[in-house]
């Protein structure tokens, strides 16, 4: 089977990637390319997207000349909103997406799909009282069960709503940064035990500082 590429590098032994954009129209110009590739190889495609923006991402994907009424119709392309996927029952539960994402992987397969490509807006992550570290586990996580069954996933992030200390713990989760277009090699990865533990290290010392 061929090895998937993005922005003209092939991605393996690696499949998950953090891609930093500054606006929309530099995210689909770099991302179409690898969108089209799916189908083109008959594989599957599963976009995680804001619900509001769900309109605008179909049309920004035909720009970009991928047919999205055939596709869905043939289950080739498959769109869910936040609420779906990581927001259900209005909080993040990294068990159930990591779960999910496995069963994802495990449904494509019963259709006789070859691989499933993954996209998910990180938006959410913003617009809420999310627990950062928390954020950062599910991502750790979900290496092991991308590297396992070499199912490539782009975890998407916008650059003007980040800060400088979670921009580098999103970094360090991700073996393959996307960055101005750019595919890298990323030497600010940790691998997932020791940041797992780094993590733990973090909530001990909150929970000491509060006690104090």
């Amino acid at each position: 089977m061929q090895e998937p590429s993005l922005a003209g590098t092939t991605l393996d032994p690696y499949y998950h990637v953090c891609a930093f954009f500054g606006n929309r129209d530099d995210e689909y110009r770099v991302l179409a390319p690898f969108y089209r590739e799916t189908l083109e190889w008959g594989e599957k495609l599963l976009h995680i997207v804001d619900e509001r923006q769900g309109a605008d991402h179909e049309t920004r994907l035909e720009q970009h000349g991928i047919n999205v009424c055939d596709c869905r119709q043939t289950g080739q392309l498959q769109i869910y909103g936040w609420t779906d996927t990581y927001l259900t029952n209005g909080a993040f539960d990294q068990q159930k997406m990591l779960i999910a994402i496995q069963n994802v992987i495990d449904a494509a397969r019963s259709e006789s799909y070859p691989r499933v490509r993954i996209m998910g807006n990180m938006g959410w992550v913003f617009d809420r009282d999310s627990d950062s570290d928390h954020i950062i586990e599910f991502e750790m996580l979900v290496n092991e069960v991308l590297a396992r069954e070499k199912q490539p996933a782009i975890c998407v992030y916008d650059l003007n709503r980040m800060t400088g200390a979670m921009m580098m713990d999103v970094m360090r989760a991700h073996p393959l940064t996307l960055v101005n277009g750019v595919i890298h090699r990323n030497p600010f990865f940790t691998p997932p035990a020791q940041m797992l533990l780094e993590l733990a290290g973090r909530k001990k010392a909150v929970v000491a500082f509060a006690a104090a």
